[in-house]
């Protein structure tokens, strides 16, 4: 059922059910209307009252839609809000919890709105790339001013009800213990008689030299928006509700919405929004398996990435025991916890009480058996397999029955860490990004005998830690790491080749990535990587990589922890400054090698950076490593800084079409180092149908 009718009195009360949030898909926006239409029929109907059952009046229309023929088919949101305005008997929107994007404007379409406090009030649109455009632009500056609309529509922000106060949005906000439905039936009973019946759409927008701020807007969101369109269109249709008739206004708002639905950037956020949800749906671990509790963790190891992740449990109100070998590196994690959290403190984003409250959930210890009543230990140790067996052993022997053993291996083999145990079903990856605390993405590693509860508690407790979980299956470094290595390899190459490090960068930042190879490499630590590739020099000496970043290291220069890397930095100040030494170092190994450096184009760096980076995903993705594309896409979008304007790897190689990628990868296959080249089946199957990864 996707609405419900019912007569309370001489009110007749439609309720929104559509769960979760009661979008206003077909099937509802069908009833809706028909409860409308049913209750201007009952000659007992005084009065219509519509509210949302569940927790939400409305999250809006239903993006699932978009770009189909339910979106177009009548009733549309559209004629919805219409059969509410034109109602001849007055229409009360019942507003609590959530009233967002189309929700919102329904209510809008309603004579009345009453509402709870706390409800969460939002035009969210631009989110997606998009504005609203169901009349919310025109409406909502005509109840709460133009200021403010302004300020919700380009933000895209919640506000709590109550914050509108001294507005026209709402009629009355209840008391908080009141009974919304009753409360909107008395309500409703004592305005059944008033007209003529108000509407928003026959207010004005009265704003003093409207021309001055609607200019001081645009040079400001103009300024803050970068590559999105969407945030200056908004400006641009709510101005529309100062300058132009209603009619107008609204027929401007929906000739920019459909501009902006076809833009690249809205489909890649829409993209991003699907992909994220989908992220958590594994097809053979249904929504229903069961989950074990996770009321206690614990970190093996104290340092930057063992602290981090210990401060995502505790930021979520998990107890955390701290385990290191010697009391110097455990004081000294500890204390840089506790450095973190007054830091943010000082900033104002922590009042002491919390600090006291999360700062009294860590402990250490240098004992494994205070451990072992842990729901969850997660080994957070030298990136070595004879460290990480050495630890696993020892959790085996330790740790109570049922207890979750999680790896942060960013690289190596968690089928050979589980065989480490007794318990391989109980033995996962959760491979965290540094800085810990902050980055959004964790990477769960599925091993072959990882278990269905094992895979489900975990992906459920990225949510709790507000990450977003993705599930990898087991290789030489997963998802992430694996197809970074492609790109860090084509990385070093246009070194040889005629580029420096800050040529590079700059051109993939320019291209929209938060940081360029260099720079994250300086942040990461380049020790790191050259471990791996030692490791890789044994293991897999087919792989040919460039020896600048060897060559680096063996300067010493490991990046921002030694004050030297790609970059040079100065104390205290976290600025890349290029590198004369390091510059020369490049052009005398190229000159070593006997490759004539040449004039390297910013077009060629990104199409190589990140073609390589769609090459290696499109394996994955045929190798069964990844589930979907969607999935690679979020790793890249959440983990490594891939500009979410454009979607992802995987959904941005869809947007340039695979045929021309394939194109600029034989052409680079005719160059040097042109075996890493060789395409991927899927890719070159998938162009030759017309197809995308994400088709």
């Amino acid at each position: 059922m996707s609405a419900e009718y019912l007569v309370n009195g001489s009110v007749a009360v439609i309720t929104l059910n559509n769960p979760p949030v009661n979008g206003l898909g077909l099937e509802t926006r069908t009833a809706a209307v028909a409860g409308i239409r049913r209750a201007l029929a009952d000659d007992a109907v005084k009065a219509i009252v519509i509210t949302g059952a569940g927790k939400a009046f409305s999250g809006g229309a239903d993006i699932k839609e978009f770009n189909s023929p339910k979106a177009l088919t009548e009733p549309s949101l559209h004629s919805l809000i219409h059969v509410a305005e034109s109602s001849t008997k007055p229409v009360i929107a019942a507003i609590h919890t959530v009233c967002m994007g189309g929700g919102l404007e329904l209510a809008l379409g309603c004579n009345y709105r009453v509402a709870m406090p706390g409800a969460q009030i939002a035009l969210p649109e631009v989110k997606l790339g998009l504005l609203p455009g169901a009349g919310g632009t025109q409406r909502l500056p005509r109840v709460v001013g133009l200021e403010m609309a302004l300020n919700m529509i380009v933000s895209g922000t919640p506000v709590p009800s109550e914050k509108f106060a001294g507005t026209a949005l709402f009629d009355e906000v209840f008391a908080s213990d009141a009974k919304l439905i009753d409360s909107a039936v008395a309500f409703a009973n004592k305005v059944a008689d008033v007209r003529p019946l108000p509407r928003v759409r026959d207010r004005k927008v009265n704003y003093p030299n409207h021309e001055a701020f609607l200019q001081f807007s645009r040079n400001t969101v103009k300024a803050m928006s970068g590559a999105f369109p969407a945030p200056l269109e908004c400006v641009e249709t709510v101005a529309a509700s100062v300058t132009k008739k209603f009619e107008d206004g609204i027929k401007f708002e929906r000739e920019r919405f459909l501009h902006l639905i076809q833009t690249p950037e809205s489909k890649s956020l829409r993209h991003a929004f699907f992909a994220e949800r989908l992220a958590s749906k594994i097809p053979d671990v249904p929504g229903d398996t069961p989950t074990r509790d996770i009321k206690q963790a614990a970190i093996i190891g104290a340092g930057t990435m063992g602290g981090g992740i210990a401060m995502n449990f505790v930021n979520a109100g998990i107890p955390v025991i701290l385990l290191e070998t010697k009391q110097e590196a455990l004081d000294k994690g500890i204390a840089t916890i506790r450095k973190n959290y007054e830091n943010t403190m000082k900033k104002g984003k922590l009042t002491p009480e919390k600090f006291e409250q999360r700062v009294g959930l860590i402990s250490g210890t240098l004992n494994y058996a205070d451990i072992a009543q842990a729901d969850i230990v997660v080994e957070a140790v030298f990136e070595d397999m004879g460290v990480k067996e050495s630890v696993f052993k020892q959790l085996d022997a330790v740790m109570k029955p049922g207890a979750i053993l999680a790896s942060n291996t960013s690289t190596l083999d968690v089928n050979r860490i589980a065989d480490f145990t007794s318990r391989p079903q109980d033995v996962v990856g959760t491979h965290f990004f540094s800085p810990a605390n902050v980055m959004k993405l964790l990477e769960i590693v599925r091993g072959a005998k990882t278990g269905k509860d094992v895979l489900a508690t975990t992906l459920a407790l990225s949510k709790k830690l507000r990450k977003t979980g993705v599930v990898s299956g087991v290789c030489d470094g997963f998802i992430g790491n694996r197809m970074i290595e492609q790109y860090s390899r084509q990385a070093g190459f246009l070194l040889e080749e005629g580029c420096l490090p800050e040529q590079v960068d700059k051109a993939v930042e320019k291209f929209g990535f938060a940081m360029g190879p260099f720079r994250m490499g300086d942040l990461a630590g380049n020790d790191i990587g050259w471990y791996i590739r030692k490791r890789r020099y044994v293991e897999s000496p087919e792989i040919t990589y460039s020896k600048t970043a060897d060559l680096l290291c063996e300067m010493g220069r490991y990046g921002q922890k030694t004050g030297a890397g790609w970059y040079d930095y100065k104390a205290g100040d976290r600025k890349a400054y290029a590198s004369q030494d390091v510059n020369d170092m490049i052009v005398r190994h190229s000159a070593d090698i006997g490759v004539e450096r040449r004039k390297i184009s910013d077009e060629e760096i990104v199409e190589r950076l990140v073609y390589s980076l769609v090459n290696e995903g499109a394996l994955i993705l045929e190798e069964g490593i990844a589930m979907r594309a969607s999935d690679i896409d979020m790793v890249y979008l959440t983990g490594y800084g891939f500009p979410v304007f454009r979607g992802g790897p995987m959904f941005y190689a869809d947007t340039v079409g695979l045929a021309n990628v394939l194109m600029a990868m034989e052409k680079y296959a005719k160059g040097r180092h042109g075996d890493a080249w060789k395409p991927a089946p899927l890719m070159v199957r998938l162009a030759a149908e017309g197809k995308g990864f994400n088709s």
